[in-house]
């Protein structure tokens, strides 16, 4: 079990991607999550902890779980909430990122959790307003809250992540969820792989120090956590494979071959689900799975996220 960190801050004004934090921070996050998690599940679930701070959720892409588990995250802190949608919004009238912020910030915000398709755009958000930033996705470069509550629930279900193997499989290329878990596994001590077909893994991967395969009952049989990727077809551009049946048929995974494993492997899912198509449902359901566990953890790990750069 990893041994507690005395740290009682983070070492960052922002939480923009994984490759900002140490592995202290790192560490921090995940306990501060494990007491959060015992007051969601007590019979009342709100703490007073933020309740002087207003929050805006300043979302350019569309998101369900996302948006909600911070939503959620946020009252349960008992901060003030601003919900913000591009869609409808002055942005369609040519209103820049920066302006549309900086409106929201004279209502007397004190923190903006924003998702952009731009790469970089929370990054670029830090330089020019006072207001802390989190990250709930840029692009396809980083989302730094699923990749610290994926690591929540390997460390919940395997009691550590530091030497275990983690295979990420899928969509390589367009996911923000593979890079920023790459990161905060490799800073844990995690050994890491990806796996999927050649058009969409990125040549840069094998720059990171971590393994690359395209055989998925490989990938399987060497690793203890399967976290297992969406097909991004809104973001592809053009063709990166045939067709989602024959992706399937070379990269779906099933729970017959979960089952047929010399041992029992975790399987995880940042959620959408593409049932029949990265993941037959019987497999998504099987006890395998951790993935309500990780929708679960989510809301005790932003809440963590939250709490400590309230402090800042």
């Amino acid at each position: 079990m990893a041994q507690p960190t005395h740290r009682t801050a983070l070492s960052v004004r922002h939480l923009v991607g994984i490759k900002d934090l140490t592995e202290a921070d790192i560490q921090l996050i995940l306990e501060t999550a494990s007491q959060f998690k015992e007051v969601i599940n007590r019979p009342i679930k709100k703490v007073p902890s933020l309740r002087d701070i207003t929050i805006a959720n300043v979302f350019f892409e569309n998101s369900t779980r996302t948006r909600l588990s911070f939503e959620l995250a946020e009252k349960r802190l008992s901060a003030d909430v601003v919900n913000f949608s591009a869609s409808g919004s002055s942005v369609k009238k040519g209103e820049t990122l920066l302006d549309t912020v900086n409106n929201i910030l004279a209502m007397k915000v004190d923190m903006v959790v924003m998702r952009h398709s731009s790469p970089g755009a929370p990054h670029y958000l830090t330089q020019h307003i006072k207001a802390n930033v989190v990250n709930a996705g840029d692009g396809t470069h980083e989302h730094p809250t699923q990749a610290l509550l994926d690591s929540f629930s390997i460390r919940e279900k395997l009691g550590d992540v530091a030497g275990k193997r983690i295979a990420i499989i899928g969509d390589i290329t367009h996911s923000r969820v593979a890079l920023s878990n790459i990161f905060c596994l490799q800073k844990q001590g995690a050994e890491v792989m990806v796996c999927g077909p050649k058009t969409l893994i990125p040549k840069h991967m094998n720059a990171l120090g971590i393994r690359v395969g395209h055989d998925v009952r490989e990938a399987l049989a060497w690793c203890d956590v399967a976290n297992v990727l969406r097909i991004q077809l809104e973001r592809q551009q053009i063709k990166y494979f045939p067709s989602l049946r024959e992706y399937s048929l070379y990269y779906g995974i099933s729970k017959q071959m979960l089952d047929e494993l010399d041992r029992p492997i975790v399987l995880m899912h940042p959620g959408p689900i593409n049932r029949g198509v990265e993941l037959t449902s019987d497999a998504a359901d099987s006890a395998h799975s951790i993935i309500l566990d990780q929708v679960e953890n989510g809301v005790a790990v932003r809440m963590a996220v939250l709490y400590l750069l309230a402090q800042l």
